[in-house]
């Protein structure tokens, strides 16, 4: 028997993907693996137990993950399921590190070499690998899909003979890969769309899309972006101007989808109670960072809530999981692309080249050991926007490998 790549089931109740597809697992045999997927893995994620099996993996149960050289995952494993894990396998995943220094710290007491799949560099080579635009595509989507099933009105204009529905009123906040495909998914179902970031090169994407570019152009806006792409910290001057410009303009919307992530820090606050209270009854808010603690003042996570004035603020946990069928496909192949350059083409083995520039930037956990210079012995800092930015003004393409910050009224700095 070669070496094995498991695929386990995801064990958290919120998560439906799976780290394989039929497709995923032919071309991992193909570089010289023995697949083992556990029983029940895809279900949620449609795809059958037969399926993989057709595809040349064996089916088995949680426990045959201690056979494992390596391990595919979404989600970090649980400490109670690395006790069955090899000491030296590989486990590639969306580590979450951030704030979890008891699970950083048990992937190093197994003796697992862990890959924080969510630090992948943005670079032309690793594009394929970069799980954080591939989820986010699909959070941006499902957003918008989500609000117009709270919003129980139709987004487009419709003319009829006896009357007219207006044209719903979409603003988007924050323009990476998420926030761009929301405004092409709110456009795509007839809804007047507008979007903010305090990045100006963005605004031309937006505009590229069909929507208004929101924000305070100054001469300090002009120059709020680093040569990275990521955000300068902006005055309290012209935040202040910024925040009165967004306030105005949210009492005005339908819908407002919000996209901030910052690693290692809450997510910035977006919208206040105020701006929350002026909004119209019916009005619907998507967080997509209520899982940091929310850019929406009253957010909860996994909650709608309906607040006094008849606002709906959805705090969905794992958007992108819960279209789990298409986010899936994506990461199984983010995830098979990383693979193939840890494998020796020679001999059909695991090799990790710990001087590869993709290895050093995503190596948590070696030899018993934390060794990413984030978390190994000294505080964790910021190595990486959680929502990357956009690489096209279209949304299926690419155009910009740095990350890219996120907006707020009241914060510049590291925002996408």
């Amino acid at each position: 028997m070669g070496q094995v790549v498991f695929i386990p089931r995801e064990i958290d109740a919120n998560e439906g993907r799976v780290a394989a597809s039929p497709d995923t697992v032919k071309r991992i045999i193909s570089l010289g693996f023995d697949v083992i997927v556990e029983t029940g893995a895809g279900l949620a994620s449609r795809i059958p137990d037969a399926d993989f099996t057709k595809a040349g993996a064996a089916s088995g149960k949680a426990a045959d993950v201690a056979k494992a050289d390596v391990v595919l995952k979404v989600r970090r494993p649980s400490e109670a399921e690395l006790r069955s894990y090899k000491k030296g396998a590989a486990v590639i995943a969306i580590m979450d590190p951030y704030g979890n220094d008891a699970g950083v710290a048990a992937l190093a007491k197994a003796g697992v070499t862990s890959f924080a799949m969510e630090f992948m560099p943005r670079i032309t080579r690793a594009q394929v690998m970069d799980v954080l635009s591939s989820q986010a595509n699909l959070a941006g989507y499902q957003a918008v899909i989500d609000a117009a099933a709270e919003y129980d009105r139709a987004l487009p204009m419709m003319m009829t003979a006896a009357g007219t529905v207006p044209a719903a009123k979409v603003f988007i906040m924050g323009v990476g890969v998420a926030g761009l495909q929301a405004i092409a998914t709110a456009r795509r179902l007839g809804a007047v769309v507008t979007a903010t970031d305090v990045r100006p090169a963005v605004k031309e994407q937006v505009q590229s899309l069909g929507a208004k570019f929101i924000a305070v152009e100054d001469d300090e806006f002009k120059q709020a972006e680093t040569a990275g792409g990521y955000a300068k910290e902006m005055s309290k001057e012209y935040q202040a101007k910024q925040a009165a410009l967004t306030a105005e303009h949210i009492a005005k919307q339908d819908i407002v989808i919000t996209t901030a992530l910052i690693p290692g820090r809450p997510a910035p606050r977006l919208v206040s109670a105020e701006m929350v209270a002026s909004m119209r009854p019916g009005s619907v808010l998507i967080d997509l960072a209520v899982e940091r603690g929310g850019n929406v003042a009253g957010a909860e996570a996994g909650k709608i809530v309906t607040t006094d004035n008849g606002v709906k603020i959805v705090g969905h946990l794992n958007v992108a999981g819960r279209i789990a069928a298409s986010a899936s496909l994506l990461y199984a192949k983010n995830l098979l692309a990383f693979l193939e350059t840890l494998v020796d083409k020679d001999t059909k083995a695991l090799a990790v080249n710990r001087e590869d520039e993709l290895v050093k930037a995503t190596l948590l956990t070696d030899g018993g050991k934390v060794v990413h210079p984030n978390f190994a012995d000294k505080p964790p800092t910021m190595i990486a926007s959680a929502e990357p930015a956009a690489k096209s003004a279209k949304p299926a393409a690419a155009k910009k490998p740095a990350a890219a910050k996120k907006p707020t009224a009241t914060k510049s700095k590291g925002t996408a």
